[in-house]
Formats: structure tokens, C-alpha cells, sequence
């Protein structure tokens, strides 16, 4: 079991959140480092429909130089969370004057932007910017084919909806959500397609990384699945396939090569430093395309150039983490996955490297639109409500990971706190 900050009585599985709210109205050197959707807003089905609370982001800025997200959405576009912000601040320009902009890193890592929603990709080239931009046209095309192929018999107003939804045309990080299609598809009761829908655009991903290289981008970019099962032997991510009850994964992302959410814990960090100290320890110019691509890799940078005098208790928040153990010809494997999974490690190993006791934070976000995580189950044990059954299978008894807090209330239960704890904080 790993160690929590001493404000934390328990350090696995607690359901004592007001820890956290203590954390982080005492301690002054603490850096928050948080995902998006599911974290502090509800998980739907169609990204445009998103909603985010205002008091929860003017509570963020109390936190000012010791908040950042870490997305593998973007800011900007048409689905950015940018957009979601504007709505709820009344326009661009009240979004702008206030400082309403949610600072951090979005596209794994690759897109940077500050409380004015100035946006710069650091180490990122006008050719693969260009190569990006054509492939929400072939998600399209591919939705399309597929529609014509396999749903001959729904309406054309349907499916136009739903290629609509499903096409994210994110400038670093194109997307096909198909959570629209899986819906559309268990309403009509035709659920067993969406396995061959998932195909689809696995094919038409590996097609794009062929003509990616085939242009002389062959280490360019790569595909993240969400949610998924963790990597393989070659290091690629291994696809949730569908199963009854369960989407599997939803999201397939066409990404920047350095673009992992545990290269950006980094890069915030270096940031962080050169805020507090003046001083930037891997250089001001440091991205995450230039970051090692191992956990290990990422622990050795920091022990290395970081010194351990100004090293924040580093909060993680997250609310994607899977596992699911199989029997293959007779051998036991687990296959540990989630886009959270390994921002959060990262968080947990550096707090143990520099005996800081980070926490990790996990936001149950099972209970919205999207059903394609566990929830956790709370259970009364001795008179006390405790959390039995984590997001992972319980067949996975030596997880690494270990989530810290709880918010078996969702992303509405942890806001509530989290602007709590802003109203109260006076460093």
C-alpha cells in the first residue's frame, strides 16, 4: 500500500474526501494536476452537449499557478472545452477579459494554453499540423461507408446526426467518439454492430499511420484508444473490444507522437518550477515530444534535474482507469489500461521517489451518459460506508496503482469541494 500525505488518514480507497479539502487549504506548495470529462464535468454521449459550471471555473483560478488540466481533448475547436467555458461565462469576450480559461495541457500534451486561452503546440511541425487536418474528412468517410454498408434501413437523418457527433475535428488530435453510435445502435436494437463499427476505424487508423510514414511521418503519430486495455508486447495500445453492457472503447484519437498524458505531468512540473524559482529544469523550451516514453524514463528525468527543495505534493484527478485479467492458454493476464492510468502512476512514483506523499484522486464518472467504466461499489461495512470493489477487476489484486480518495459522487461531488476548498484558501 503506498503512503499518502500525512493529511490523509487512510491511503487506499477512502471515502473521506473532506482529506482532501484539508490538503489543499494547508499545504501551500501544491500542484493540482487534473483531467476534463468525467472529472468536472458529466460524461454524454455527444461532446457538444457538454456543460461545465462557472462557479467551479472561477474556483480554479483561486488555485492560480497551482492548477493545470491535463486532457487528451483539446481546448480549441468546435468540440474544444474552450467553447463549453465561453457558454457558460456568456461569450468570447467575457471568457477573455475574466481570465475564464482553464490553463494546462490538452492532446495529450501537445497543446498549451494559459488563463487567456493564448494556444501554442509546442514541438509541433506545419507538416504534421497539415496531415492532421485531413483526417476528420477520412473519419467521415469511413462512418459513411460503414452506414451504407451495415444500416441501410435508418433514417438518413439519423445517421447524419450521428457521423456529426462522431467526427471530432480537433486540430492536434482528431477524433472518433462513437458513443452517439452506440447509443443509436442499442436503441434499435442492433448493439452486436458496434463491434464491427469498432473495427472500422481501427483499420482506417492503422491506414493513416501507413501514409503517415509513407510521407516521411512514420514517428510522428500514434492511436489512443479510450478506453482501453493497456499495451502490447510492441507497445501499442490494445483496444476494449465491445461486449454486452459494455461500449469498450469509444474514442479513437489520432495523436502526436510524445502526446501521453505522463510526458505532460513533466512538462507541468518543469512549468510549475519556472513560475516558483525562475528557473526551468529541463529549459524553457521543453515539450513533451521530447520527453522519454517510458514511466521509468519520465522518473529518472525528474530525479535528475529536479530539485527536491521546491517539489509541490502533486494532486492527480482522473476518472478513466481499467484493468481486466484473462486466462490465455492457460497463463493469467492482465491487461491495465485507462488514459488516466499513467499520468496518475507517474504522480504516485514521483511522490514516493521524493518522499512527498502525492494523492491520487479518482472520480467515479460511471453514472453518466457513457456506460463504458465500472463503478466503484460502497458497501456499509462495520457501520461505515467503504468502497469494495474498485473501477478494475477484482480478479486484479496487485495493481500498482493505488487511488488514494474516492469520489463515489462524480464529477458534481468533487466540484462541490473542490469550490469549497477555493473559497477558504488564502495563499
Amino acid at each position: 500500500m503506498v503512503s499518502a500525505h500525512p493529511l490523509l488518514t487512510e491511503s487506499c480507497l477512502s471515502l473521506k474526501t473532506e482529506q482532501l479539502f484539508n490538503l489543499l487549504t494547508e499545504i501551500e506548495n501544491v500542484l493540482i494536476i487534473q483531467d476534463l470529462d468525467g472529472v468536472c464535468m458529466g460524461l454524454v454521449q455527444d461532446p457538444l452537449n457538454r456543460v461545465i459550471d462557472l462557479d467551479y471555473v472561477k474556483a480554479t483560478q483561486q488555485f492560480e499557478g497551482h492548477f493545470y488540466v491535463l486532457t487528451n481533448g483539446e481546448h480549441i475547436g468546435k468540440r474544444g472545452v474552450n467553447g463549453i467555458v465561453e457558454r457558460a461565462a456568456g461569450g468570447v469576450e467575457i471568457a477573455q477579459r475574466q481570465g475564464f480559461y482553464l490553463p494546462g495541457l490538452a492532446a495529450g500534451g501537445v497543446q498549451w494554453q494559459d488563463r487567456k486561452g493564448r494556444i501554442d503546440h509546442p514541438g509541433v511541425s506545419e507538416a504534421e499540423l497539415q496531415f492532421l487536418g485531413a483526417v476528420p474528412e477520412r473519419i467521415q468517410g469511413c462512418l459513411e461507408q460503414f452506414a451504407s454498408h451495415y444500416l441501410p434501413g435508418f433514417s438518413p437523418e439519423l445517421i447524419e446526426g450521428a457521423i456529426d457527433a462522431s467526427v471530432l475535428d480537433n486540430v492536434a488530435s482528431p477524433t472518433a467518439n462513437l458513443n452517439t453510435f452506440y447509443g443509436l445502435l442499442r436503441e434499435q436494437n442492433q448493439a452486436g454492430w458496434y463491434g464491427k463499427l469498432q473495427e472500422a476505424i481501427a483499420h482506417l487508423m492503422s491506414q493513416l499511420l501507413q501514409e503517415a510514414a509513407a510521407q516521411g511521418l512514420g514517428d510522428s503519430f500514434f492511436v489512443h484508444y479510450a478506453p482501453n486495455l493497456g499495451r502490447d508486447e510492441r507497445g501499442l495500445e490494445r483496444l476494449k473490444p465491445f461486449a454486452e453492457g459494455d461500449s469498450g472503447t469509444t474514442d479513437f484519437q489520432f495523436m502526436l507522437t510524445g502526446g501521453v498524458k505522463e510526458a505532460g505531468v513533466v512538462a507541468l512540473l518543469n512549468r510549475y518550477y519556472g513560475q516558483r524559482t525562475g528557473t526551468y529544469p529541463l529549459g524553457e523550451s521543453f515539450s513533451v515530444r521530447t520527453a522519454p516514453q517510458t514511466l521509468e524514463g519520465l522518473l529518472d528525468l525528474v530525479q535528475r534535474h529536479f530539485d527536491p527543495q521546491w517539489m509541490p505534493v502533486i494532486v492527480g484527478v482522473g476518472d478513466t482507469v481499467t484493468s481486466q485479467v484473462e486466462e490465455r492458454e492457460g497463463k493469467r493476464v492482465v491487461c491495465r489500461g485507462g488514459s488516466d492510468r499513467n499520468f496518475l502512476q507517474l504522480v504516485q512514483n514521483i511522490g514516493e521517489a521524493f518522499k512527498m506523499g502525492n494523492v491520487v484522486v479518482y472520480i467515479d464518472s460511471s453514472r453518466g451518459e457513457v456506460k463504458n467504466r465500472r463503478s466503484v461499489k460502497v458497501e456499509q461495512v462495520n457501520g461505515e460506508a467503504k468502497v469494495t470493489e474498485n473501477p478494475c477487476d477484482p480478479k486484479d489484486v496487485d495493481d500498482p496503482l493505488t487511488l488514494n480518495l474516492v469520489f463515489a459522487g462524480g464529477h458534481e461531488e468533487y466540484c462541490t469541494l473542490f469550490k469549497r476548498a477555493a473559497s477558504v484558501r488564502s495563499f
